[in-house]
C-alpha cells in the first residue's frame, strides 16, 4: 500500500511539476547538506508469542496500538539521490510500547528503544532530477539495528524498511510523514516463549507465512521536522563543453579574419607585381603570427580548485602559442557576484586567478611572464555560475 501510495506521489509529481532538466552537481563538502529530525507518532506491535491464538490482527486495536511514541535523527545526503540516517526510536512510556501477551491493552504495557541505521534513497530527485524548489520529496529507505526492551531486559537485531514523505517549508525546514516496518528477534518485544495453552509449536520459518509469525514486528506511522543544517542545496557543474564551444567558435573567428588578411595580402602583391613601379615592386607585409582566443577555467561556487581537468587542455594550447611568440600571460580570476559579499568574491576571484597561474607555471611559463588580475565578482555571464572562472589570454 505504501509503495503504491509512493508512486501515485511520484505520478502526480511528474504532472503537476514544471519540467525539469536533468545536470550533474557539484559534490559538497563533508559538511555541508546535514540535517535533524523529530517526530512522534504511533506504533502497531505484533509478536512471535502470538503463534495459534485468536488475536486480531488489526494494527488500530488498543491492545496493539502503542502511543504516543517518539523519534529523533540525524543524517547527511551525500548526493541528491543518496543519503544515510542515524534513528533513534523510543516507546518511553508504559502506554507507547506493547508485548502483545492478550486482548487487554494494560496487561501488553512496556517500555523500549530502538537504534538504527538506514540507507535513504531520494527517488524524487533520482527520477525527475533535482530541484531545489520541489515542495515533495518521495524517500524509501532500509536499514538495520537492534532493540532495548526495558521492561523484560532484553536486547534484539532488527531490520526494516520504509518510507519518508517530506514537504519543504523553506530551504532550511521541512515537515515529515514517515512509515516504517520494522522486524527483530523473538526477544525484541521481550517475550520469547509461545503463550501458554495453545497446544501449537512455531510455523516453518521457511514459509513466507511463517518467517513473519515467527519474528517481533511492529508498524510505525509518525509526522514530525526536519531541519537542514548549513548549506542544503547543490550546485550545477559548469556546463564546460558549451562554453568551449563558445571558445572555439572565438578561434574559427580569430582564423577567419586571419585568412581574409592573407587573402587581401596575396591580391595586394599581385597588384604591385603587376603594376611595377619606378622603385620596383613593393614588398608586402605577411602576417605571420597567430593570436589566441582567450582561454576559460571554471570553478564550482565558493571553490579555487579548477573544477574540470578538462579546461586545462585549451591551456596548453595557448600556452605554445605564448612561447612560440615570447609572449606574456593574463590571468585575471572572477567570482559570481550572485553569491557572496564583494570582499568574499574579490579573494575569491584572486585564489582562482593565482590557482590558474600556478598550472601555467607547471606548463612552463616563467613566473614573470604572468600577469595575475582579481577582478572580484561579476555578472557578465548567464547562467550565473559561469561567471565562476578565471580567463587567461595572451598580452
Amino acid at each position: 500500500m505504501v509503495l503504491a501510495f509512493a508512486g501515485v506521489s511520484v505520478a502526480t509529481m511528474a504532472q503537476t511539476e514544471a519540467p525539469v532538466e536533468k545536470y550533474s552537481v557539484a559534490t559538497n563538502s563533508f559538511w555541508s547538506n546535514w540535517f535533524i529530525q523529530a517526530n512522534v507518532g504511533a506504533t502497531a506491535w505484533w509478536g512471535n508469542q502470538e503463534v495459534g491464538n485468536n488475536f486480531s490482527k488489526s494494527p488500530l486495536k488498543d491492545f496493539r496500538l502503542g502511543y504516543p511514541t517518539f523519534s529523533v535523527a540525524i543524517g547527511k545526503w551525500f548526493t541528491p539521490g543518496l543519503g544515510l540516517r542515524t534513528k533513534l526510536y523510543a516507546a518511553p512510556l508504559d502506554m507507547s510500547g506493547k508485548t502483545i501477551l492478550s486482548e487487554n491493552k494494560d496487561a501488553n504495557e512496556s517500555t523500549s528503544w530502538m537504534l538504527s541505521e538506514q540507507v535513504l534513497f531520494n527517488i524524487s530527485n533520482m527520477l525527475a532530477g533535482y530541484n531545489e524548489d520541489r515542495f515533495l520529496d518521495v524517500i524509501p529507505y532500509a536499514g538495520i539495528g537492534f532493540n532495548r526492551n526495558m521492561t523484560y531486559n532484553t536486547y534484539a537485531p532488527t531490520w526494516g524498511a520504509g518510507i519518508l514523505f517530506e514537504g519543504k517549508l523553506s530551504r532550511k525546514v521541512a515537515i515529515n510523514l514517515d512509515v516504517n516496518y520494522n522486524i527483530g528477534l523473538s526477544d525484541y518485544d521481550g517475550r520469547t516463549a509461545i503463550l501458554p495453552g495453545t497446544g501449537v509449536t512455531p510455523q516453518d520459518g521457511r514459509t513466507f507465512e511463517g518467517f513473519f509469525a515467527n519474528h517481533d514486528r511492529n508498524l510505525t506511522v509518525e509526522l514530525g521536522i526536519t531541519y537542514n543544517l548549513g548549506r542544503a542545496t547543490w550546485d550545477k557543474v559548469p556546463d564546460v563543453d558549451a562554453l568551449k564551444a563558445l571558445t572555439q567558435g572565438q578561434i574559427d573567428a580569430l582564423n577567419a579574419q586571419l585568412a581574409d588578411a592573407n587573402a587581401e595580402n596575396l591580391r595586394l602583391k599581385n597588384q604591385l607585381a603587376n603594376n611595377g613601379g619606378t622603385d620596383g615592386p613593393v614588398a608586402p607585409r605577411t602576417i605571420t603570427k597567430v593570436v589566441a582566443a582567450p582561454v576559460s577555467v571554471f570553478f564550482n561556487r565558493g571553490k579555487a580548485e579548477i573544477a574540470s581537468q578538462k579546461d586545462l587542455q585549451n591551456v596548453k594550447d595557448l600556452v605554445e602559442v605564448a612561447k612560440a611568440n615570447n609572449s606574456k600571460i593574463v590571468v585575471t580570476g572572477y567570482a559570481d557576484s550572485d553569491t557572496g559579499s564583494a570582499e568574499i568574491n574579490q579573494e575569491l576571484s584572486q585564489r582562482r586567478a593565482d590557482a590558474v597561474a600556478d598550472e601555467l607555471v607547471n606548463l612552463g611559463i616563467s613566473r614573470s611572464n604572468i600577469e595575475v588580475v582579481a577582478a572580484g565578482g561579476v555578472d557578465t555571464l548567464t547562467p550565473p555560475e559561469n561567471n565562476r572562472r578565471a580567463v587567461v589570454t595572451i598580452k
